[in-house]
């Protein structure tokens, strides 16, 4: 390893100086497979790790061709500029805050539950709950979270 970076780099075509401003270039050989070299092993692997590397080599690429990425760069087309007109005029810039006008934090029901319904959820998820506690290698701060709620 040279210096703890990574190991050699051998550069495809390298420029011997680079030139200032818009003249500059990459002097590395721009992006490619760097082949492993390991050290240690048993007569003949080396050689054979060096000829599985070669056998197919990957292709040099600056970008990124993983799903992630283009899912980014279509999400990154899709995405509203910050000064643009809304896309909601009726709805006040509050929705969606406990104060003000419009909507509250949950106005799909999920998260805030009213005294009500509490009973009710509580009937239905207990018999799973108190399964789950029954559990062996169960924490055992679920299993008296399970038991509190059940007591009470």
């Amino acid at each position: 390893m040279a210096n703890n970076h990574g190991g050699q780099r051998t550069p495809r075509n390298p420029a011997p100086v680079s030139g200032p401003g818009k003249l500059s270039q990459r002097t590395d050989g721009g992006p490619q497979q760097v082949q492993a070299q390991l050290k240690g092993q048993a007569y003949g692997d080396s050689q054979r790790l060096n000829e599985l590397q070669s056998a197919a080599p990957l292709a040099a690429s600056s970008t990124s061709a993983t799903p992630r990425g283009r899912a980014q760069s279509q999400a990154a087309q899709s995405a509203t500029p910050l000064f643009s007109p809304t896309a909601n005029p009726d709805e006040p810039v509050t929705a969606g805050a406990p104060f003000g006008p419009g909507d509250g934090p949950s106005p799909s029901g999920f998260g805030a539950t009213s005294a009500k319904e509490l009973p009710d959820l509580k009937a239905r998820f207990m018999p799973a709950l108190l399964d789950s506690a029954n559990k062996p290698n169960m924490p055992p701060s679920f299993v008296a979270f399970v038991r509190t709620l059940r007591d009470t």
